[in-house]
C-alpha cells in the first residue's frame, strides 16, 4: 500500500478549497458588476422587428458585454424619443429619422446605430392590384398604421418621388393589425408595410408583391436612440449596448432561418408560427439590413435628404444641425 502523507493531503485539500472559493467569488463579483440598463421599446417586444435586441439578450451578448438589460415599453417611437430625451430611460428604439421629428421641439436625442442601410418601410401590394411601380398608386386605396407613424411619412416620400401627392391616393390609417388585415381581405390594395406585416399577410394565403422603396425614397431603418446627456455621462454603456445589439443583427444577416429558430426560443409567444418568423427575418436580411459600409452606421447623406424632405412637406418647422441628429462613434 502507498503511504499517505496526511499533512500534505490536508494542505492540498485546503488549497483546493481556497481556489474554489476564489472562483466562486470571482463569478459572484462578475455578476454583481453587471451594469443594469433598461431598454425602452416603442411597442411590445414580441415582433420579429426587434430580433437584434431579443437575440442579443437571449444569446447572452449583453451579459458578455457587462450589461444586465431589462425591457420596458413606450407608446410608439415619438414617445420613446421623448422619454429618452427627458432622461426617463437611458436608451431606446426608434426609427432612424426620429431625431429629425423631435429635435426641433427641444428633445435632445441622437441615433447611435441603425439596424440596416436600407429603409424600414416596404410598399406591399396585392398581386391582383395591377401595381408594379409607385406611379400606379394614383387613385388606389392604401393602408398605413397611423398618420403619425414614420412609415406613413415614408409612403408620402415615395409618392412624392414620382410626382404624387397625398390626395392622389386614398390613404387610410388602420392600426397595427388592420394595416395588414385590410390587404389580406382586399379592403385595400396595398400598404406601407414592414417585414413583420408582410409575413402576416402571406400567412393568410393572400398573394402580394413587395416593391422595395429604398431606390425611390431614402428613408431609414430602426435605430438605437440615446440622449445628449447620456452620451456625456456614460459613453461606455452605449458602446457596449450597441456592440451587443449589432451582433444580434449580424446573426439575422448571416442565417435568418437559424435566427428565427433562436428568436422563437426566446420569444415563445411565436411557437407554432416559426415559419412566419422565418419569412419576416428573411425579408429583414434581404430588404432592410444590407447596405452599410460599417454595421450600424448612420448614412449622413440619407439623413440630410430626409430632413430636407420633412421640412419641405411641413412635417417639421425648422431644421436641426445634422450633426445633432446622430453619432457614429459607438459602432466602432
Amino acid at each position: 500500500m502507498l503511504a499517505i502523507d496526511r499533512n500534505a493531503l490536508s494542505r492540498r485539500l485546503l488549497l483546493a478549497g481556497v481556489a474554489a472559493g476564489l472562483a466562486l467569488t470571482g463569478v459572484s463579483a462578475q455578476a454583481q458588476t453587471l451594469e443594469k440598463v433598461t431598454y425602452l421599446f416603442p411597442a411590445p417586444p414580441l415582433l420579429p422587428a426587434f430580433a437584434p435586441i431579443r437575440l442579443a439578450q437571449g444569446k447572452g451578448y449583453f451579459k458578455d458585454a457587462g450589461l444586465e438589460v431589462s425591457f420596458a415599453v413606450g407608446r410608439g417611437g415619438v414617445d420613446v424619443a421623448k422619454q429618452v430625451g427627458a432622461g426617463n430611460a437611458p436608451i431606446g428604439g426608434i426609427v432612424g429619422d426620429g431625431p429629425i421629428m423631435v429635435r426641433g421641439n427641444d428633445v435632445p436625442v441622437k441615433i447611435v446605430a441603425v439596424f440596416g442601410g436600407k429603409g424600414f418601410m416596404q410598399l406591399v401590394v396585392r398581386e391582383d392590384s395591377g401595381i408594379t411601380k409607385p406611379a400606379d398608386l394614383k387613385g388606389k386605396t392604401l393602408t398605413v398604421m397611423s398618420y403619425q407613424d414614420t412609415t406613413f411619412y415614408a409612403l408620402l416620400g415615395l409618392m412624392a418621388s414620382v410626382g404624387l401627392k397625398q390626395d392622389d391616393a386614398n390613404i387610410q390609417q388602420a392600426g397595427p393589425v388592420g394595416v395588414w388585415q385590410s390587404v389580406a381581405t382586399g379592403k385595400s390594395v396595398g400598404m406601407a408595410g414592414v417585414p413583420d406585416w408582410i409575413a402576416a399577410v402571406q400567412a393568410t394565403g393572400a398573394k402580394v408583391n413587395v416593391l422595395p422603396t429604398d431606390e425611390f425614397f431614402p428613408h431609414m431603418a430602426q435605430g438605437i436612440a440615446v440622449s445628449d446627456d447620456m452620451i456625456k455621462k456614460n459613453p461606455q454603456m452605449i458602446r457596449k449596448f450597441v456592440g451587443a445589439a449589432l451582433k444580434g443583427m449580424k446573426d439575422v444577416m448571416d442565417n435568418p432561418d437559424q435566427a428565427a429558430i433562436d428568436f422563437v426560443k426566446f420569444v415563445p409567444e411565436w411557437q407554432g408560427k416559426e415559419n412566419e418568423v422565418k419569412v419576416a427575418l428573411n425579408y429583414y436580411a434581404k430588404l432592410v439590413y444590407p447596405g452599410q459600409a460599417q454595421l450600424g452606421e448612420v448614412n449622413v447623406e440619407r439623413l440630410t435628404k430626409l430632413q430636407d424632405f420633412y421640412l419641405e412637406k411641413g412635417f417639421i418647422q425648422k431644421k436641426s444641425p445634422v450633426a445633432d441628429l446622430y453619432s457614429n462613434e459607438f459602432i466602432k
